[in-house]
């Protein structure tokens, strides 16, 4: 559910990035996007407890990484190919993300994947691929659009790989540090280009595009990936495209044809068989000692507290071992090999 909200409030940002980029940037674009993302993550951080452990200073070189890869290169490339391709068949090359993010999870962290989860790789691949020649077929411009959005993809895929062991850090802080980073960097080179300055109206919109679409959707997807991994939060959050297309479609963009519909048709069969997707076995936990967001009702943290803590907090603890067997996701306390 939390994948699934993120999703929802990253795709309906995505026809209205579509609209006002054809008044700014791609640079520009990018750099009021993430500033949107952490104006929202710094007035959400304000007056809450941590929902993780503190970013630490090992952990710089790793957030430098993402805010490039993620804050920078994939919505300059957003941006840019967007402008080009429509929203519609932009919203829908946005799948091309699932399908990278899961298998750079499963390369990177050997995240398990079952014959379902191949399946549906396979088939979100062929429709992406579907998309890109429908929009071959009518310009070269909508084909280079395709194309760009698909390297955006492939950059938050990057992204999304790169996050995972910060999964268990305070999302807030994360997207702080990234949105701030990324945004800089953006806006430095956009005024090094010269790139112009939008409205007053465009700007505000990207930044609310930024706040909901880049701020509360990642953090919601950090929340997410802490709890299922990062190829199944990549493979839920694949329901953004289809709700970035339908409002795209609803605002009256309807240039998708057949091969637009099979394609969607083939990236709601994979979503569907990622999310029904069951894993579960007999495992075993090994001792160890970290801290991270926790419960005492998750049958793995059963550590006394005077008084008792009810609730998701943070502290270091320590597990002994445990042998038992139940559905579970590649999170925190399942990184175990099959």
């Amino acid at each position: 559910m939390l994948a699934a909200a993120s999703a929802v409030a990253f795709g309906l940002t995505t026809p209205a990035i579509a609209w006002a980029s054809r008044d700014a940037g791609a640079l520009t674009t990018a750099a009021l996007l993430y500033a949107g993302a952490a104006l929202a993550a710094l007035a959400m951080h304000l007056g809450r407890r941590s929902a993780g452990a503190p970013l630490q200073r090992s952990d710089i070189p790793r957030i430098v990484l993402v805010a490039i890869v993620g804050a920078a290169v994939a919505p300059v490339c957003l941006a840019w190919g967007l402008a080009r391709a429509g929203a519609t068949a932009g919203s829908l090359v946005l799948n091309f993300e699932a399908v990278l993010t899961v298998l750079l999870a499963w390369w990177i962290y050997r995240e398990p994947l079952g014959r379902r989860v191949l399946l549906a790789v396979a088939i979100m691949a062929g429709a992406g691929v579907m998309l890109v020649l429908d929009s071959s077929s009518r310009s070269e411009t909508g084909l280079a659009g395709a194309l760009v959005v698909t390297a955006a993809t492939l950059a938050w895929a990057i992204d999304n790989t790169l996050t995972r062991p910060l999964a268990q850090r305070d999302p807030l802080q994360v997207i702080v540090a990234k949105g701030a980073l990324g945004a800089t960097l953006t806006a430095t080179i956009a005024i090094l280009r010269g790139e112009p300055l939008p409205s007053v109206m465009t700007i505000a919109v990207l930044v609310a595009c930024g706040a909901t679409g880049y701020g509360i959707s990642l953090r919601l997807y950090l929340v997410a990936q802490r709890k299922i991994g990062a190829a199944r939060t990549g493979s839920v959050f694949a329901l953004a495209p289809f709700v970035g297309a339908a409002v795209a479609f609803a605002l009256g963009d309807r240039d998708a044809s057949l091969l637009t519909a099979l394609a969607a048709g083939g990236f709601a069969v994979g979503v569907y068989l990622h999310v029904s997707e069951k894993h579960g076995h007999e495992h075993a936990h090994e001792p160890s000692d970290h801290e991270h967001a926790h419960r005492h009702d998750d049958g793995h943290h059963d550590h006394a507290h005077d008084p008792p803590v009810i609730g998701e907090h943070t502290h270091r603890h320590s597990h002994s071992r445990l042998v038992h067997a139940h559905d579970h996701a590649p999170d925190v306390h399942h990184e175990h090999s099959h």
